[in-house]
């Protein structure tokens, strides 16, 4: 006897209607929108803490320079800032840190009596040093001028102008750029550092002026303006403590801890911290 299947007894196919179907895909939509920042800002986040780490070793190798020589590196060799000095050396800080970067065949590649730009130090000067890229930093190319660059600088001193600004006595043996912890033609020893080595910047973050290579002594620079502040009109290669990190940037001490930098710093802190001897008493970190 053949078997019959009622109406109540149909196999029923469950599926989403459109509608359901287009709420599915909203709520997806508004999760992934959520989602996204968060992980922009994990990235963010780690990007930051990878370049502090690359300024501990730079401290690292300072530490080490100065335990080895008795004084940190001068800020530049030779600084080419007229026409009198034009073919100087201009070496940088940053070339005669290699050998405490773990990077001692590179160092013995750069000949030391010849300047930055001299063909014979092209090769050596092409070579990407890690620990001086940020990796916030977004550039068309690693190279200027056939050069690696360098997102660090070192701190020469300070030109703040703020209200109620006191008026600091001229130090006779003291250049104008010379109030920091890298300058130029001059080696400075913790000694030297009067105000505190924990309270005195030696590199930050110079990541927004491009054209910084690690074999180049532009890179030491007077700070001049606020943290995180835009290049001044006219003077598109001027250094400052800039980064791509929001809100400020990282900036190492002369004891060799790292600190971020706020870019609501006020301006006598930012000030103080770039000198090392100017008698101020800051509570900065």
């Amino acid at each position: 006897m053949a078997r019959r299947w009622g109406k109540s007894a149909r196999p029923v196919c469950a599926g989403f209607t459109l509608v359901e179907l287009l709420v599915v895909i909203a709520i997806i939509g508004i999760l992934l929108a959520m989602l996204l920042p968060a992980v922009q800002a994990a990235r963010s986040s780690a990007r930051r803490a990878s370049c502090s780490n690359n300024l501990r070793q730079i401290g690292v190798a300072l530490q080490g320079r100065h335990e080895a020589h008795g004084v940190f590196p001068a800020g530049c060799i030779e600084p080419r800032i007229s026409a009198a000095t034009a073919s100087g050396r201009q070496l940088a800080w940053s070339a005669f840190l290699l050998p405490y970067l773990e990077q001692e065949s590179l160092f013995e590649r750069v000949d030391l009596d010849k300047a930055f730009d001299d063909p014979d130090n092209a090769d050596a000067a092409a070579q990407l040093v890690a620990t001086y890229l940020c990796p916030s930093v977004v550039r068309e190319s690693n190279l200027v001028d056939g050069r690696a660059v360098c997102d660090y600088g070192g701190i020469s001193g300070e030109r703040i102008d703020y209200p109620q600004r006191p008026a600091f006595p001229p130090r006779p043996n003291d250049p104008f750029r010379g109030k920091g912890v890298l300058f130029y033609d001059r080696a400075v020893g913790m000694a030297e550092i009067r105000d505190g080595a924990s309270q005195t910047l030696a590199v930050s973050e110079d990541a927004a002026w491009q054209d910084g290579q690690w074999i180049n002594g532009r890179n030491v620079f007077d700070q001049a303006y606020a943290i995180n502040a835009p290049s001044q009109p006219g003077v598109p290669w001027e250094n400052e403590i800039r980064s791509e990190h929001s809100g400020g940037a990282n900036g190492l001490l002369a004891d060799g801890s790292v600190h971020f930098l706020s870019e609501k710093m006020e301006l006598s802190t930012l000030a103080a911290i770039c000198t090392r001897a100017g008698g101020e008493s800051v509570d900065a970190f």
